[in-house]
């Protein structure tokens, strides 16, 4: 249930990020890139570029969080599948976009995180070094994600990729306060 409803709100969030144009870091600001630079399916990129940071999962994590992980990314890939015919987001408010979407984003990775998964990528990362070397997750995560999304300035709007620094910033905060390695684990 923790999955659905972690991978639920974070599919929701990239669906108001995509209708703003905005970015929300990690694998998925990646994937974005390729997709509105190339034109390929967000869905099967996002899927694609996950795959390397697997061995690292299953080498670090084990083999339940890594079945779970890719059970999660599987189940994200498909619901952004299906995004476009299930929700028309016509028109958003890029402030709100990032606001709420970041909360979203925020909320969903600290429902994974705190069920032993992640949405794949730099999550397997920061969790491997927050379990490893007790670095705070968020803080790892937020650094990280705050240099993707400045990345494509090209292909983004300047004023789009700050309010996508602010959206990583507001879901990093959300995990630098509410999660800890060893606290409300399932």
């Amino acid at each position: 249930m923790a999955m659905l409803v972690g991978v639920s709100l974070i599919t929701l969030a990239l669906a108001l990020f995509q209708s703003a144009g905005l970015l929300s870091g990690g694998i998925s600001s990646l994937a974005s890139v390729i997709h509105y630079g190339f034109g390929l399916p967000f869905a099967a990129v996002f899927f694609a570029l996950n795959l390397p940071f697997y061995w690292l999962a299953m080498r670090r994590m084990g083999a339940a969080f890594t079945v779970k992980t890719v059970v999660a990314v599987a189940l994200s890939s498909a619901l952004m599948a299906l995004a476009p015919r299930a929700l028309h987001v016509d028109r958003v408010d890029p402030i709100y976009a990032a606001l709420m979407g970041g909360t979203l984003l925020g909320t969903g990775f600290l429902i994974l995180f705190r069920h032993r998964l992640s949405l794949g990528g730099f999550g397997i990362l920061v969790l491997y070094l927050q379990n490893r070397f007790g670095w705070s997750a968020g803080r790892v995560q937020m650094a990280i994600d705050c240099v993707i999304v400045t990345i494509p300035f090209a292909v983004v709007l300047a004023w789009n990729v700050a309010l996508s620094v602010v959206a990583a910033v507001i879901l990093n905060l959300l995990l630098v306060f509410n999660h800890c390695g060893d606290r409300y684990v399932a």
